[in-house]
């Protein structure tokens, strides 16, 4: 290949006449950090940047200016950092300066092409890390150092715009979860209008042998609707059952794992397709349509889910409880029970450990939970589902716009190397950037 067709083939796009192609190895002084990661102290004065997405502190500096950080190996390979001061830095980090160009410019450059030049050229196994040649062979489109400094500008103004919009869109999702707890606080003290005062409490119609199991009123955790009653949990879900997979009629079975569950929509999302050979040991507790399950590990995390398929293959691991159907609590109604702010914190109050904080089945059954009439139960629940549906068609959108913000700043920066921003002034800049 001539010089004449290399020259053409490294050009990525047509650029505006005022402007070149050129690596970045010939644009900037590239180094790197001395320190290893057990230099860092919490209570340092100034950010150390390692290979992480943040940096961590650090008691003292080798570096001052602005520079852009790249980090040499691991998960964040891809990813480019900007700071303008006193820093200290990883060995295995890259630290980019520059008295020919604007580092800023270089940083939103690389913040459009870093991650997808870096694809597929990384090295290592067990780690994988970058090589100097990485950085030094990327081609940036190069604008005059005047037009340099006003795309910065016009980026950073345009930039804000999405900010400000981003928070915007933070704020509603904060509102859409401030308003579904609102929901589940008022459903279950009776407060959502659907309460009919003359209507036949549960003990009329659930037998004579829940009289003995109800709470107290001086042990109640919130005052309820005359015709409710406290029980606990204890008192009316049947004993779960057990599931030995190799015993399925079938090669094959759905388990149910933690990360089988969306607690964001609290379903079901992705069973494993197992072979029952291969079973894991916590694959033990079967599950039927219409069973509410949830998870005693970690239950800040709220994995809750209501059973929907009839899949005979279907079994969950034992880190669930199972509440079953029962003649007492409608087990929609117990679901969204199960959701509120009320119990998370119960579980969390009750659960033991430190890496992974679990609530023993025992303790879980002694929650209590106020009980309306049974056609109350129906009610609320309905009245629950269509309010947290309208919420989250809201979230819907609003996870919509946030995703689209992310595309409006690559959109953004796709437009400043190509000079397509308004930002080009070449009556009044002649020739090449350098």
């Amino acid at each position: 290949m001539n010089e004449t067709q290399k020259s053409i083939e490294e050009r990525l796009y047509e650029l505006p006449e005022n402007w070149e192609w050129a690596r970045l190895g010939s644009l900037v002084n590239i180094k790197t950090g001395k320190k290893d990661s057990n230099h860092g102290n919490r209570e340092g004065a100034y950010p150390f940047f390692t290979c992480a997405a943040a940096p961590i502190r650090s008691d003292t500096y080798s570096f001052e200016g602005e520079a852009v950080l790249l980090p040499g190996n691991g998960a964040n390979v891809g990813l480019a950092l900007y700071y303008n001061g006193k820093f200290e830095a990883y060995q295995r980090t890259y630290v980019l300066t520059s008295e020919k160009i604007s580092i800023k410019y270089v940083y939103y450059h690389l913040l459009l092409g870093w991650e997808r030049h870096n694809r597929n050229k990384q090295f290592g196994s067990a780690t994988n890390y970058i090589k100097l040649a990485n950085i030094k062979d990327y081609r940036l489109p190069l604008a005059p150092l005047d037009e340099q400094r006003r795309i910065v500008e016009k980026i950073e103004r345009l930039f804000a715009k999405v900010e400000k919009a981003a928070h915007v869109v933070e704020e509603v999702k904060e509102s859409v979860e401030l308003r579904r707890a609102a929901i589940l606080y008022r459903a279950f003290r009776g407060e959502l209008g659907t309460n009919l005062p003359e209507e036949k409490n549960i003990l009329e119609t659930a037998g004579q042998w829940i009289r003995t199991k109800l709470i107290a009123e001086n042990m109640q955790p919130y005052r309820i609707p005359k015709n409710w009653v406290w029980l606990c949990l204890k008192d009316f879900l049947p004993p779960m059952v057990s599931c030995d997979p190799s015993k399925l009629d079938c090669k094959e079975f759905l388990y149910v794992d933690i990360d089988s569950i969306d607690n964001r929509q609290f379903t079901i999302k992705r069973p494993k397709m197992i072979n029952v050979s291969e079973a894991p040991s916590r694959a033990r507790r079967a599950i039927c349509k219409g069973d509410v399950i949830i998870s005693m590990v970690r239950p800040y995390l709220m994995n809750v889910a209501k059973v929907l398929s009839d899949d005979p293959a279907l079994v969950a691991s034992t880190a669930f409880y199972v509440c079953r159907k029962n003649e007492v609590v409608n087990t929609d109604y117990l679901y969204y029970y199960l959701l509120t702010p009320f119990v998370t914190n119960e579980l969390n109050i009750r659960a033991k450990g430190h890496n992974a904080p679990s609530v023993r089945n025992k303790e879980f059954l002694e929650l209590k939970i106020p009980v309306p009439p049974a056609e109350e139960q129906g009610r609320i629940a309905k009245k629950i589902a269509k309010l947290l549906d309208a919420l989250n068609e809201e979230m819907h959108i609003t996870t919509e716009v946030e995703e689209r913000l992310s595309f409006v700043k690559q959109g953004i920066l796709n437009k400043a190397f190509r000079g397509a921003l308004g930002t080009g002034e070449p009556e009044k800049e002649g020739g090449k950037a350098r």
